[in-house]
């Protein structure tokens, strides 16, 4: 039987239609599920544990303050917060390990000021605190005091003021090491009131703490979470809080502003940061639980305890937490360049 030659030209001209067709289909296909599989993804996170390194030693307020906030963020998201304590560098070991890890909003950051100050510190750190990681929001404001050995001559603010400018090579500031909390507030503080110091660097803050309750050192500047229940306990006492207003967890205790020294204005905030690359959705479910938790009036109050605040809804946000980390990049980076501190 003849075939017609023009109808068979048609029918191979149709069947290779047809196969390109069907081609071009699969291949749209398979691009639209590659584009829509992390959101898709995304609205069903988490479905494992996620893990919050807290890259400082086990124990301290920032392990303390890292722990509060995995149990109260793992009731909103439904699934088991870890804490990772991996220490070393001023926080520099564990931030690199956050980011190099998959982004996909199971491994977090709980870092403080040391995410502003490393570059300032390390030539070859392995990590870029803005370029390889997400902000997720802010978590805690820390205020900064000034206290004192017991038996340190000032009576109040304004003697203490008077006497280290009259005797600063008298006097001793110890500080938890190099860019830490401490070092960076007493920093600050010989700043504005034009005067240096003897420093005395140690390696934590509870060492120098310890030597300062016991009259071996003068002054110390640091966070209330560890300072207050020895200020409270009669150990040592409180000279400024550093700022304009007084604190709720010392009201008796004057800002230094009362004083007339102004600029030193200090505050040490932990912030919550994912891999850079991590997909937004997920980012916005965790700064959603890392808002609800700020709200959540029981974790306020196990914060004021430890003399820390809460911050508010609107600071627990990625905006918030990029402004604040620029700002301390360059105010403290400047600071540490002004003590003549060469990065290692």
């Amino acid at each position: 039987m003849k075939i017609n030659v023009p109808l068979a030209n048609q029918i191979k001209t149709y069947s290779s239609w047809l196969c390109k067709a069907k081609m071009a289909f699969m291949t749209l296909m398979a691009l639209s599920m590659g584009l829509t599989h992390p959101v898709a993804n995304a609205q069903d996170f988490p479905q494992k544990p996620i893990t919050m390194m807290m890259p400082y030693a086990a124990g301290g307020p920032g392990d303390t303050i890292t722990r509060l906030f995995a149990g109260a963020m793992q009731k909103i998201l439904g699934q088991q917060i870890l804490v990772d304590n991996t220490a070393g560098a001023s926080g520099a070991i564990g931030s690199a390990k956050v980011a190099r890890s998959k982004p996909d909003g199971y491994t977090l950051l709980m870092i403080h000021v040391s995410h502003a100050t490393n570059m300032a510190m390390y030539k070859n750190l392995a990590y870029h605190p803005v370029d390889d990681f997400e902000p997720i929001g802010s978590a805690t404001s820390g205020p900064m005091v000034i206290v004192a050995r017991n038996e340190f001559p000032a009576k109040d603010l304004n003697e203490f003021v008077a006497y280290v400018k009259a005797n600063p090579s008298k006097v001793s500031l110890a500080h938890a090491g190099v860019g830490s909390a401490s070092h960076l507030c007493g920093l600050m503080m010989m700043s504005v009131l034009n005067v240096q110091l003897n420093e005395i660097p140690y390696k934590g803050t509870g060492p120098a703490l310890t030597d300062l309750m016991g009259g071996q050192v003068d002054v110390l500047c640091d966070q209330t979470s560890g300072t207050v229940p020895s200020v409270k306990n009669g150990k040592i006492k409180a000279y400024a809080a550093a700022g304009k207003a007084r604190l709720p967890s010392l009201p008796d205790t004057p800002a230094i502003a009362e004083a007339g020294v102004q600029g030193f204005d200090i505050n040490i905030s932990f912030g919550l940061y994912a891999p850079k690359g991590t997909p937004k959705p997920v980012l916005e479910q965790l700064t959603l639980a890392l808002q609800k938790s700020v709200a959540d009036p029981e974790v306020r109050k196990r914060l004021e305890a430890m003399g820390v605040a809460a911050v508010s809804v609107e600071q627990a946000t990625p905006a918030a937490l990029r402004a604040h980390l620029k700002n301390e990049m360059e105010t403290l980076g400047g600071l540490l360049a002004k003590a003549g501190v060469k990065a290692n």
